[in-house]
């Protein structure tokens, strides 16, 4: 089996499989797992009764940050029936999941962002700008898709060597959109960004509540890596096809036969090419001006 059949089926399943875990990760909401032990913290509420942690246990019953819920690129949901804050707008996901929308402002009506910090703004200019590396991903794939289709069909090495750098920008868009939710998470985590955030729960909300990575999150890298193996592939495979191509010529230049012009005469009709006669006319002398008399 040739060497270019055989990389371009590995490099095709190995995009299909890539586009596969980046399109599942970015559509789904298991990126964070966040974990909040409630009845822990209603114990020690109630056994701790102060004006304080009266208003501790109001919040208790009405954020959405006390209970525990998966977060994903566009949606925070609650997987547990039971436990829904019930002063939030939640809707019934296409999983079957009771989930809330991210908020982007995109566009901003209410204005809600005029009381931004510096920290929250960077937050959130860095998840804008994820969605839409993700977005350009998803096109530079598309992309690699057509010059593929067409690479193979026509065994063009210049458009395999193309899909190879559209699958390598996609795997640098997607993994700069992954480090950009890194940046998110840490700005959520460490910085002041707002009250639903780690840096402004309580202590005993932080003290009761553990916060992992979900299969979402891990499905996301392996997409990135999955872009940079496919891109590799398709550059040996565009190599595979000049080799081939080059041995192609080379068989092609030893059946051209070499044809040398020759110098013949040929005659017409089979009559025999006439030769010249010598002259026998009358010759006339330099005196005689009208022929050979003189009067």
């Amino acid at each position: 089996m040739p060497c270019s059949a055989v990389t371009l089926s590995l490099a095709t399943v190995t995009s299909i499989i890539a586009v596969a875990l980046l399109a599942i990760a970015f559509a789904t909401d298991n990126w964070l797992y966040i974990e909040v032990r409630r009845s822990d913290i209603q114990n020690y509420l109630s056994t701790h009764s102060d004006p304080q942690n009266q208003a501790l246990l109001e919040s208790l019953n009405s954020k959405y940050y006390y209970y525990t819920r998966t977060k994903g690129l566009f949606r925070i949901c609650y997987p547990k029936e039971r436990e829904r804050p019930p002063g939030v707008k939640i809707y019934l996901s296409p999983v079957e999941t009771y989930c809330s929308n991210v908020n982007y402002y995109i566009p901003d009506e209410n204005n809600d962002t005029r009381d931004f910090t510096d920290d929250a703004w960077t937050r959130l200019h860095m998840g804008r700008s994820m969605i839409a590396l993700f977005i350009i991903s998803f096109i530079s794939v598309f992309a690699a898709f057509c010059t593929g289709v067409t690479g193979c069909w026509r065994r063009s090495p210049g458009n395999i060597t193309g899909t190879a750098i559209l699958m390598l920008v996609a795997c640098l868009l997607s993994a700069g959109a992954m480090g950009l939710w890194h940046g998110v998470e840490y700005y959520e985590k460490e910085k002041q960004v707002g009250e639903e955030f780690y840096q402004q729960w309580s202590n005993i909300l932080q003290d009761n509540s553990e916060i992992y990575y979900d299969w979402s999150f891990v499905l996301g890298w392996l997409g990135v890596f999955s872009c940079l193996g496919a891109s590799f592939i398709f550059f040996f495979a565009a190599c595979c096809l000049s080799n081939e191509r080059e041995k192609e010529n080379l068989n092609n230049v030893q059946y051209i036969m070499p044809v040398y012009p020759q110098k013949q005469q040929y005659a017409y009709a089979g009559y025999p090419v006439p030769q010249p006669q010598p002259y026998t006319g009358p010759y006339y002398t330099t005196g005689s001006a009208y022929g050979p008399y003189s009067y």
